[in-house]
């Protein structure tokens, strides 16, 4: 069986470590437990792992946030992967800190990597990983919180988060979205 697992973000040393660029550090943690490496794909750092017999093409677009839509689109079609075995990890300023959410489907919900997909997708029936960012701005402010580096209090939470996300792939890819939705949506 194949999954595509789809971190998103935006490349380049100023977002490192951004909340913007979570969907890149979840990626990265998922790669790095199975033991694979990342090397530079069409539209993507592509990687390429197995969990429980199963196969995981694991990509970080390199068509920064907005376009990650393009990249989606086509591995999906390269790999021939179904949209129920795409899941796409993106940040949420809507949930706290310390929070995921699993859905099977939805609206972008502002999200603009999201509203890209769903564009060139012309769907928005596929798994995505939402990573609770917060909201802790003030008015005016959200691009600069959004691409604003990790605050020193909050690395530790966000690590701990990074690895309960990784854990809810692969709940994901062995149990199901219902199933894995009702683990690690508290």
């Amino acid at each position: 069986m194949k999954y595509l697992l789809a971190g998103l973000g935006n490349v380049g040393n100023e977002y490192d470590a951004t909340r913007h660029n979570i969907g890149f550090d979840v990626a990265d943690a998922f790669v790095i437990k199975h033991g694979g490496t990342f090397k530079v794909d069409r539209h993507v750092f592509h990687s390429e792992v197995k969990f429980k017999g199963r196969t995981f093409v694991v990509i970080k677009p390199t068509t920064y946030m907005n376009l990650s839509g393009k990249a989606l689109k086509y591995w999906i079609d390269k790999e021939k992967i179904p949209l129920e075995n795409v899941m796409v990890v993106c940040d949420d300023l809507a949930l706290p800190l310390g929070t995921i959410r699993l859905r099977a489907s939805g609206s972008a919900g502002g999200q603009n990597g999201l509203k890209n997909i769903e564009l060139l997708l012309q769907s928005q029936n596929y798994p995505r990983l939402r990573f609770g960012i917060g909201n802790n701005y003030p008015k005016g402010q959200q691009v600069n919180y959004v691409l604003g580096k990790w605050k020193t209090d909050e690395i530790e939470l966000v690590k701990l988060t990074i690895l309960k996300s990784v854990d809810a792939v692969e709940a994901w890819s062995t149990t199901g979205i219902g199933n894995a939705m009702t683990m690690f949506n508290k």
